[in-house]
């Protein structure tokens, strides 16, 4: 090993100085230097340094309690975030939410190609990610508090065509993360479920005068692997530091999985996953899946779809994919998200995001947080809790079918599922339908510009985005009209004249069988109306046109 290139934990804290702008790279738990960012936390707890940090990163790093990014949570420590994702690190949130830090939310495909245009030396990013949402400088310009002065995002006319130009900044320090170091640095991934932005943010860094630590599982004199399998060459490995196990897990969840890495094939499970609202969401999606499409599956919601699709004998049918780079296979849920049993590719994020952008995705599926009338949608920013966009807003602005799924009203609700279908014992106490969300981060206005077709799948209704707003196509089985769905909406919204009941096996505790012919009912719903219009005379006009 060449001489200074290994050195302890300690010693990597401590190169770390005040103001200095730190880049880490992770996903969830994936790919993050736990050992690293813990000790440097120490060391700030002990001696006061290093402080006033600048944190730069693209998707979230954490696991909502105490590890990965929530060792810098401490007040003082930082004084700038530019993240894509905030729900995983609280600590930070709050500090965002109490205006003690400037905080910004870009969205997490546009950092990661920042990052590679860093590195090339290029003025900064320009992209049409992020158009007509909270990142358009017409709106926040991507600022999540008052603290912010500077203005990260510029909107440009190119050849009569709007853009947003992503500014660039100095970087310091990169934390990153692999499994195997050489004499020379050389880093290898093997053990690692995702390649992720290391590459880009390594030469970013280093290009930039700062430093590149590395946190290792082991050391090696030399790589018996072929070149191509070293993810991070040892010209830009400033230091390595050997991570004990307890801060090395693949996961935030997981010790190892050889499924994630292609080592073996992981069997799955094949029992039937408990019947509930989140698997009806689920099954209901999964009918709108185009044999042969490629696709995106969003974290939370979302997430079911592969159990359920792998249930029904329909993963097959589709390519699942999962932004920091899994293309195939099945994709891991929970704090795992983001690594993928069996994948067919794991391909580095930046990648990822190049063929999102240029729309080579068929369907993607979101989370569903609100929504209203005009289909703008809003998972990043709720009040005093700050989620942030991740990688949502290139997803949304760059498939043509957009699918978004949730539970119809927030916080716990009471359903009854059978045979005979959904009745609603209690909602929700927050309603999702609201006259207005607190933040667009998806346009539905812009998406009709743009030709998108957009669905919103829920365990009690489906809803079409028309020209017009949000028009309800169908309800499920045993629910009230008025009761279950008007009442429980901010807004009054357009019913199909062909309004029908869902497919009656979303409900079946048992398999769908969905290649089976038959099942699917065409139920007009026209009794239904003419209740509801006695009830809500208002309803009158929107169903004569």
């Amino acid at each position: 090993m060449q001489k200074n290139k290994v050195i302890t934990v300690e010693q990597a804290a401590s190169l770390i100085q005040s103001n200095d702008t730190v880049v880490t790279g992770g996903f969830v738990g994936i790919g993050f230097a736990e050992a690293i960012a813990r000790e440097v936390e120490k060391r700030f707890l002990r001696e006061g340094q290093p402080k006033n940090l600048t944190l730069f990163y693209s998707a979230g790093q954490g696991d909502g309690k105490d590890r990965g990014l929530n060792h810098f949570g401490h007040k003082g420590m930082v004084s700038r975030v530019i993240g894509g994702h905030w729900g995983l690190v609280p600590g930070l949130g709050k500090l965002a939410i109490d205006n003690e830090i400037e905080a910004y939310n870009l969205p997490q495909g546009v950092i990661c190609h920042m990052f590679r245009d860093m590195a090339a030396g290029k003025p900064g990013t320009l992209s049409r990610v992020g158009l007509k949402t909270f990142v358009d400088p017409r709106l926040e310009g991507a600022k999540v508090n008052s603290c912010c002065t500077e203005d990260m995002v510029q909107l440009l006319t190119i050849n009569e065509e709007e853009a947003l130009f992503y500014k660039h900044f100095p970087l310091n320090v990169a934390l990153l993360r692999g499994t195997t170091a050489d004499r020379h640095g050389n880093i290898s991934m093997e053990h690692e479920a995702l390649h992720l932005d290391s590459l880009a943010i390594a030469q970013a860094v280093k290009n930039n005068g700062g430093i590149v630590l590395v946190q290792v599982e082991r050391l090696t004199d030399r790589h018996v692997q072929t070149p191509d399998r070293i993810r991070i060459p040892g010209i830009l490995v400033d230091h390595v530091i050997v991570s004990a196990q307890e801060d090395h897990y693949q996961t935030f969840h997981e010790m190892y999985n050889p499924a994630y890495t292609g080592e073996i094939f992981g069997a799955q499970s094949r029992g039937l996953i408990p019947l509930d609202a989140r698997k009806v969401i689920a099954r209901r999606a999964i009918m709108e899946l185009k044999k042969g499409a490629v696709v995106n599956l969003g974290i939370g919601m979302p997430e079911a779809m592969s159990a359920v699709a792998y249930e029904e004998g329909k993963l097959d049918d589709v390519t699942l994919t999962v932004e920091p780079g899994g293309i195939g296979g099945q994709p891991a849920s929970g704090l795992s998200f983001g690594a993928v049993s069996n994948a067919d590719a794991i391909i580095d994020q930046p990648a990822q995001f190049d063929f999102y952008d240029g729309g080579g995705l068929d369907q993607a599926f979101l989370g569903l947080a609100e929504t209203c009338q005009e289909g703008h949608v809003n998972v990043s920013r709720f009040g005093s809790k700050l989620a942030g966009a991740g990688g949502f807003i290139n997803i949304t602005q760059n498939t043509r079918d957009i699918y978004f799924l949730g539970t119809f009203t927030s916080g716990v609700q009471e359903i009854l599922i059978s045979d005979d279908g959904l009745k609603i014992l209690k909602n929700g106490p927050v309603k999702k339908f609201r006259k207005a969300v607190q933040q667009i981060t998806f346009n539905g206005e812009y998406a009709t510009e743009c030709n998108q077709r957009v669905t919103f799948i829920t365990e009690r209704a489906v809803f079409r985005l028309s020209e017009q707003g949000l028009l309800l196509t169908e309800i499920a089985p045993g629910v009230d009209l008025q009761q279950d769905i008007l009442d429980q909406m901010e807004f009054t919204p357009l019913i199909d004249d062909d309004l029908s009941v869902m497919d009656e096996r979303l409900f079946y505790n048992r398999k769908m069988r969905l290649d089976e012919r038959g099942s699917r009912p065409i139920q007009k719903m026209r009794h239904l109306l003419k209740e509801a219009l006695q009830e809500n005379a208002s309803l009158a006009d929107c169903a004569a046109g």
